[in-house]
């Protein structure tokens, strides 16, 4: 926990922001006197300057953790965290009896990498990324070795020669995840594992997931960086090598806060989420302040209405980790909580500086059935706004994965991390073509210049949930499995498989 210096100043926050930041209505005044909630109604109390106020409030909590990470952060086990779930909770607490608000706290596997290098020959590969929760090599100390390329994709014991024992196994991306190919070089007694990515032009670095005690110290190095390599053992010539990686691997508690209007059908829930958690590398102000701010200006100014449909929000712990939070939450529900929820919204980064405006690609062929058409309403929703759009993969990387592998329609909007904007979407929305939306995307930058206002704005506007919270006619009912003890299921294709599960890549 942090010192009593630290509780002072999130208190101290927390109670700037309750003030000016309450709602426009007496919360004991009856429901009766309340108007139903509709999209122009709410969107009309979404203002700038409280947007703005918040991030600021973000950023000195972010600050809590500069003494254990010598830069402000709010990555899951820091102070920062546990500030930033204060707040949360806080800001909600004091919205009187609008919503049911609870904490559920679990155990997050977090990794830090302190130190890493890989030489292979005589150079080191300028691609080289050690894998997040990769363990360290054997007494942190460097190891030696051959290098011995896998057959295959490496996803079978078969495929790893006798030669790999003592030395360091060199695996092609592909079929199955990174985390079964280092537990099977480890297996194998190989000392370290570089897994190199079978599409050209890119560098790869990913996540090893859940630790195995089979697990081995991992890099991932571009398909350019490994040719050279593969050519000379393929030609039965010798390539010696050396890898260190100094990283710790531990469970930290951490906690998910939900809230859930009191009003409205409870059988029939719109739920929308953001996570709460940075990268250990900086404030993570648009990652996702932005959308950790969304919901809490929404969540606060939906308490001027009544809704037919409640509405829960949530803010997930440990996204950065691998949707840590959404995945616990997820896991814990039964089949009748399971469906009760109706559609999933993912706010995650709402304001890159160099920001397109970004509508998940979802669909009923692929997705649960209702996906399409809350992508369809955000669609519409920006045409009638005169406000271009575009539409980005579907593949798992933010917290909306969980709730679709378990039945739950979903969807969501954003403005982009590290891919970079091209001529067209410059074109469509401004900003630089050539340039990542966010070029302080996981870095120390990511503080609160970092945020395009414009964007924020508009993206905080609440149109999907301001509508399903007032009418869910005519979007798909959830249908429930013949099996009891089955998850319920909205005819969930096999064909979904995502390629990401959070900020990393998996397989």
């Amino acid at each position: 926990m942090y010192h009593l210096a630290s509780l002072l100043a999130l208190s101290a926050v927390v109670a700037a922001t309750n003030l000016g930041q309450r709602p426009l209505v007496d919360h004991q005044t009856s429901a009766l006197k309340k108007n139903l909630v509709s999209s122009e109604a709410l969107e009309a109390l979404i203002l700038e300057e409280n947007l703005l106020k918040r991030a600021e409030d973000l950023y000195k909590i972010a600050e809590l953790g500069i003494e254990e990470y010598n830069h402000p952060t709010r990555v899951v086990g820091s102070p920062g965290h546990y500030g930033t779930v204060d707040y949360i909770y806080k800001t909600i607490a004091d919205l009187d009896d609008y919503y049911t608000l609870s904490n559920q706290t679990f155990n997050a596997v977090v990794g830090t990498v302190f130190e890493a290098r890989l030489v292979i020959g005589d150079r080191e590969p300028l691609s080289a990324n050690p894998f997040a929760l990769t363990p360290p090599t054997y007494k942190k100390e460097p190891v030696f070795g051959d290098l011995v390329l896998v057959k295959n994709w490496g996803c079978e014991a078969s495929d790893y020669p006798k030669g790999v024992k003592g030395a360091i196994a060199l695996i092609v991306r592909g079929t199955c995840s990174f985390g079964d190919k280092s537990a099977l070089a480890g297996k194998a007694g190989a000392v370290a594992a570089v897994i190199y990515n079978d599409q050209p032009f890119f560098p790869l670095s990913g996540t090893l997931g859940s630790p195995s005690p089979d697990h081995v110290a991992t890099f991932g190095i571009s398909n350019e960086d490994a040719m050279p390599y593969i050519m000379k053992l393929k030609d039965g010539k010798e390539v010696d090598a050396s890898a260190y990686i100094d990283s710790i691997v531990t469970d930290s508690p951490a906690t998910n806060v939900i809230a859930q209007t009191k009003g409205g059908d409870q059988d029939n829930c719109v739920m929308v989420g953001a996570h709460s958690d940075s990268v250990s590398a900086g404030p993570g102000i648009n990652d996702d302040g932005s959308g950790t701010i969304s919901l809490l200006e929404v969540a606060t100014h939906l308490t001027n209405f009544n809704v037919n449909n409640c509405v829960r929000f949530a803010w997930w712990a440990g996204e950065e980790e691998g949707l840590l939070g959404s995945d616990y939450y997820v896991s814990q529900l039964s089949p009748d909580e399971n469906i009760k929820i109706r559609i999933f919204m993912d706010y995650d980064m709402m304001a890159s500086p160099n920001f397109a405006y970004q509508i998940y690609d979802a669909n009923n062929k692929v997705n649960p059935v209702g996906s399409e058409e809350l992508r369809e309403l955000y669609k519409a929703w920006y045409t009638k706004n005169g406000l271009n759009y575009t539409m980005i993969p579907f593949d798992g990387r933010s917290d909306y994965d969980a709730f679709i592998k378990n039945g739950i329609p979903g969807g969501g909007i954003a403005t982009g991390a590290e891919g970079v904007k091209t001529p067209e979407e410059e074109t469509m929305f401004g900003g630089e073509a050539g340039v990542w939306y966010d070029p302080c995307y996981h870095q120390l930058c990511d503080d609160v210049s970092n945020l395009a206002m414009d964007a924020f704005i508009v993206n905080t506007k609440a149109h999907s949930i301001a509508t399903y919270a007032w009418s869910l006619n005519g979007f798909p009912k959830r249908v429930a499995s013949k099996s009891e003890e089955a998850t319920p299921q909205n005819s969930l294709p096999d064909a979904y498989r995502a390629e990401y599960h959070g900020p990393h890549l998996i397989i």
